[in-house]
């Protein structure tokens, strides 16, 4: 009899002959660690109301540049009107005195103008940030290529407690409508304000993708290195084990792994499915006999030693 007693379950005796004829392998278990990947929504944004903005503040610094120089060439006129008029009045009083008040105008104009010009600038803030607002004055290519569409700006949602993006961080946005078509997106600055489809904290992506037309709903993939709040992570780092999907046996609707102790005796342990990996589940010790690194599991017979298991366990109930 290969299990050694009815209160044994979980174990199975296979001699070294068995398991060569049965080709039974098993796998060295070694610690990993486990980066979440967090998905989150944003949209495309419409920049129109960016572009007429920018437009406005660029043509008030403009006017405000032309008004400078009209004021600069006022003061020299009544400065030079005024060495004159000090000269046993080589100019007259009335002529001086409408010189002066063509500076007082040109400088009312300006400080209209300069108020004009940080309103602009003001509501652009508020409406924009501060940082992507100051990108778009400076960066004429990038203000361009959002324009023609060469580039799309997009508004991601975070949770209230999530992290802050860290500066130059990247994460693969993907449109709702074509799940295959991903692109990198590079994080620009803080949204000043929510879209109002979901409640969180909002931030302005930037990617080169021409194919992201505005309006368009997008998901967020954030992995690692992207978020940064003491550490750069959005989601922490985990340890544990990887267990391949060969070494998985699934009975009772659970999932089940063998662990080889010793030269003939297998252990069935149970295994948590709450975190699939690429190449097989990620393994943390939750279970009070779990499995640790340098544990051998069974990797080829798996389920070759749950069927000997349980023809076993029927051959001991019928001798009792």
């Amino acid at each position: 009899k290969q299990l050694t007693n009815k209160q044994d379950r979980g174990f199975i005796t296979l001699a070294l002959a068995v398991q060569q004829k049965s080709e039974i392998k098993t796998s060295v278990l070694k610690t990993s660690t486990f980066q979440a990947n967090t998905t989150h929504y944003g949209t495309v944004v419409n920049i129109e109301n960016l572009i007429e903005l920018r437009s406005r503040y660029m043509a008030a610094k403009a006017e405000l540049l032309l008004i400078k120089t009209n004021l600069m060439h006022a003061q020299e006129e009544y400065t030079r009107f005024h060495i004159l008029n000090s000269d046993d009045k080589n100019i007259s009083d009335q002529v001086l005195a409408a010189a002066l008040t063509e500076v007082k105008i040109v400088e009312a104009k300006m400080q209209a103008a300069r108020l004009n010009a940080n309103g602009i600038l003001d509501l652009m803030r508020q409406t924009w940030g501060e940082k992507l607002t100051q990108l778009t004055i400076d960066n004429i290519n990038l203000i361009q290529n959002l324009a023609n569409n060469n580039e799309a700006l997009i508004e991601v949602t975070l949770a209230f407690d999530a992290p802050e993006p860290a500066a130059g961080s990247q994460v693969n946005v993907t449109p709702f409508s074509a799940p295959l078509a991903d692109s990198r997106a590079t994080f620009l600055s803080r949204a000043p304000a929510n879209n109002g489809a979901l409640q969180g904290k909002t931030y302005f992506y930037h990617t080169k993708n021409k194919d992201l037309r505005k309006g368009t709903q997008v998901t967020v993939l954030f992995t690692d290195q992207q978020i940064k709040n003491g550490s750069s992570n959005l989601e922490p780092k985990e340890n544990g084990l990887v267990i391949p999907n060969e070494a998985v046996v699934w009975y009772g609707g659970k999932a089940w792994v063998y662990r080889k102790n010793g030269d003939e005796k297998f252990e069935r342990l149970p295994l948590s499915t709450n975190i699939e990996t690429e190449n097989g589940w990620f393994y943390q010790n939750q279970y009070k006999n779990s499995l640790k690194a340098n544990d051998a599991v069974v990797t080829n017979g798996a389920q070759l030693l749950l069927s000997e298991e349980f023809k076993s366990q029927i051959t001991n109930e019928n001798d009792d």
